[in-house]
């Protein structure tokens, strides 16, 4: 948009006061609740008020970078064993575009799972035995066998999944979730991302800071990065000699400044700086706190395991989301490194699947326990599916698995979803999808939906349109998931 035009969007003090002569006085009464001021003064939420009743107030994300094999962990396709390294018909990859990996391949020889599988819970979901913690609690999920997206790489597909469009540079999910929803608490961030480090580190890819940005948001909406090792925000301690006294003094005047400069040009990006100034000093008290694991009690470190206090691992900053969506925090991502086993499944799945597993009962059972599970809704997957055909070397003990978007597997809990629902099936290869498809953007739309939001209502005006995050193409609620 035009500076100019830009700036007569922003209204003045006066415009302010007369348009809102019952604001002050109905967050002043809010206040008499136990409301937040802010919150008080944008109607108990965001920018954007809930279309209809909300049953999500928090949201814990986890991302599984790389695309995990649905095959060796969900989709249980056992007539693939009289199959094994016989070539996939042509009939069903039907001239699918390959990846640079295997399109040099001179045939595409069946690996059917190598792992055991039973049923588990009273839904019967068939689950691998590299999650044996997993199958405890399959009845407080809803999984979506039959997921699907356009995107074969990366780079593209996740972006896909976070942000609705393969092409970076927009928004992501929980950006518009800080941009609906707003903040439950004054002194932590509402969007908050960490990244965990795997055990097995073959091949760790790099993730990308646009992944969490507030793309053509006002930047406040972006997610405040904690780092899992060391301080969990850079600089956010005062250096030696600069008392708390003075750094306060010093942010009076950096405001005025910056008040004086909004006032000139009009940028709301002033107003984002200045917001996160002063959220920093106020995180200068909260997030130690919020990181110091001693207060948990043993108990609650035996539920998670021998890594809940490893520094940096998946079930370290599992047990930090759930400490942060206790304190407000409305939207917590994770993600976890090394799903991308184009080689070596044996050798590196177990690794994945033990990070994950035990971390992934505990988070479902500490929620239940402080009454925070059906308020807060937990999302795990990744950015596509793997396929049935080997990549390279294959035997009965080990073989790869190339990218694949027509099919994967993603799971939801908590947060108003109907607990043991099994949706979607794929053909008796995992390639194809032949029962209830839900491509991303019904995804995103049953995201919305929970935290209260018609995904085609939620929108925010740049370059001459309302942009959504599901964008102009159809996308339906899977109501079926929903309890």
């Amino acid at each position: 948009m035009v500076p100019f035009e830009e700036f007569k969007r922003n209204i003045t003090r006066r415009h302010f006061f007369s348009q809102g002569s019952h604001l002050l006085g109905g967050a002043a009464l809010a206040t008499l609740t136990g409301m937040p001021a802010a919150q008080a003064a944008s109607g108990g939420g965001g920018v954007i008020p809930p279309h209809f009743g909300p049953k999500v107030k928090n949201i814990i994300y986890l991302h599984m970078v790389g695309g995990p094999p649905q095959l060796d962990m969900y989709d249980y396709k056992p007539a693939m064993e009289e199959w094994y390294d016989k070539d996939l018909p042509e009939s069903v990859r039907n001239g699918q575009r390959l990846t640079t990996m295997t399109s040099g391949q001179s045939r595409f020889p069946i690996a059917p799972s190598m792992y055991k599988f039973e049923r588990a819970g009273k839904c019967g979901m068939w689950v691998s035995e590299l999650l044996p913690w997993t199958k405890k609690v399959v009845d407080e999920m809803v999984f979506i066998r039959s997921m699907h997206t356009e995107a074969i790489n990366h780079e593209p597909a996740i972006s896909y999944i976070q942000t609705g469009n393969q092409i970076t540079g927009r928004p992501c999910l929980g950006a518009w979730a800080s941009y609906g929803l707003g903040s439950l608490n004054e002194n932590l961030p509402t969007f908050v991302v960490m990244i965990a480090k795997p055990t097995n580190t073959e091949q760790v890819q790099a993730i990308s800071a646009r992944l969490w940005s507030s793309g053509y948001l006002p930047g406040e909406y972006g997610a405040t990065s904690f780092r899992t090792s060391g301080d969990p925000i850079l600089f956010i301690n005062n250096p030696d000699g600069v008392p708390r006294k003075i750094r306060r003094a010093t942010l009076d005047g950096l405001r005025e400044l910056n008040e004086l400069n909004f006032a000139r040009t009009g940028d709301p990006e002033t107003h984002t700086r200045i917001q996160q100034f002063e959220l920093a000093y106020r995180m200068q008290a909260s997030v130690p706190e919020l990181t110091d694991l001693k207060s948990e009690p043993q108990s609650t470190l035996d539920l998670y395991g021998d890594q809940a206090l490893k520094a940096g691992s998946f079930t370290n900053t599992v047990l930090l989301a759930r400490r942060m969506v206790e304190r407000g925090v409305r939207f917590v991502q994770i993600y976890h490194n090394n799903w991308d086993a184009h080689s070596n499944v044996a050798g590196r799945l177990p690794d994945q699947c033990r990070d994950i597993d035990q971390a992934t009962y505990a988070l479902i059972n500490d929620l239940k326990q402080r009454g925070l599970f059906d308020s807060t809704l937990i999302i795990w997957g990744g950015e596509f599916g793997r396929t049935i055909y080997s990549q390279g070397g294959l035997s009965r003990t080990n073989y790869g698995r190339d990218h694949h978007p027509r099919c994967f597997t993603m799971w939801m809990a908590g947060g108003g979803m109907k607990g043991g629902t099994i949706y979607g099936e794929t053909d008796d290869f995992s390639y194809n999808i032949v029962n209830n498809p839900v491509h991303i953007r019904d995804f995103h739309a049953t995201v919305l939906h929970q935290m209260g939001y018609d995904h085609e209502r939620l929108s925010f005006k740049y370059q001459g349109l309302d942009q959504r995050l599901t964008g102009v193409l159809p996308s339906r609620v899977i109501k079926e998931l929903l309890a």
